[in-house]
């Protein structure tokens, strides 16, 4: 004996429901396209990078062990979909996940299914923001490290004296302004100093031993030689031609 298969009025109802929803085809084609864009593994990493860092292409090149221009792609196209958005720090251009709310209902469903398929994964996870808290800790103080610096060139400040007034260990200091700002503690101020000798060269008319002092050097023959090999042109050079 045949069974047939009966529905009732709202088993109908929820059919129709169903085939009317399915057949809006930009709709599903808009989600599939969400999730196409994190089926690449490496693309997928950044995104939860960002999800817990505001990093450089310099900084995830180097966590990924990847190329700068290969990052930049990836950056790309996750920007352009709205996943992370960028903003500038002086010079440099940094990352981090967007506020939206399809960032942040894809960073939960990440996280839930790393929990689902990777058993350790909560406790690492705990342990990320720990360190994460840490670090922006850490972050803050280097930024007012560098402010102090650069409002006081014409100091030649120790890394002990730092130390002592930031309440950082010396190391802790010199790699954590190093991964901040790209280069050396030493490096980025010898830079910030040589704009400041370049622009009192060009807007006043101190005479150049002054100008060293007014950037931190007491003599004006090391001041001299570093502005050339920055420069690759000699403080008057520099004055003369610019001025002109």
């Amino acid at each position: 004996m045949e069974t047939k298969h009966i529905h009732n009025h709202k088993e109908y109802f929820k059919v129709d429901f169903l085939k009317n929803q399915i057949s809006r085809q930009n709709d599903f084609g808009t989600v599939a396209d969400i999730f196409a864009l994190l089926a690449d593994p490496t693309r997928l990493k950044i995104f939860w990078l960002l999800c817990h860092s505001k990093e450089c292409v310099i900084n995830i090149a180097q966590i990924l062990k990847m190329t700068n221009p290969a990052v930049s792609h990836h950056l790309k196209i996750l920007r352009e979909a709205g996943l992370i958005e960028s903003y500038r720090d002086e010079r440099e251009v940094f990352y981090t996940v967007s506020t939206g709310a399809k960032s942040q209902a894809l960073h939960s469903i990440i996280e839930k299914l790393m929990s689902i398929n990777c058993p350790d994964f909560d406790n690492r996870h705990e342990q990320i923001n720990e360190n994460s808290d840490y670090l922006e800790n850490q972050v803050g103080k280097i930024k007012k490290v560098h402010d102090y610096l650069t409002q006081n060139l014409s100091k030649r400040i120790t890394i002990e004296e730092l130390s002592k007034q930031f309440a950082m260990n010396p190391t802790t200091l010199k790699t954590v302004f190093k991964d901040v700002y790209g280069n050396s503690l030493a490096a980025h101020i010898k830079e910030h100093r040589m704009e400041k000798a370049a622009e009192l060269l060009v807007q006043s008319q101190l005479p150049i031993n002054q100008i060293a002092q007014e950037v931190g050097y007491e003599s004006q023959s090391k001041f001299s030689a570093v502005f050339k090999d920055f420069y690759k042109c000699s403080p008057m050079e520099y004055k003369k031609k610019h001025s002109s």
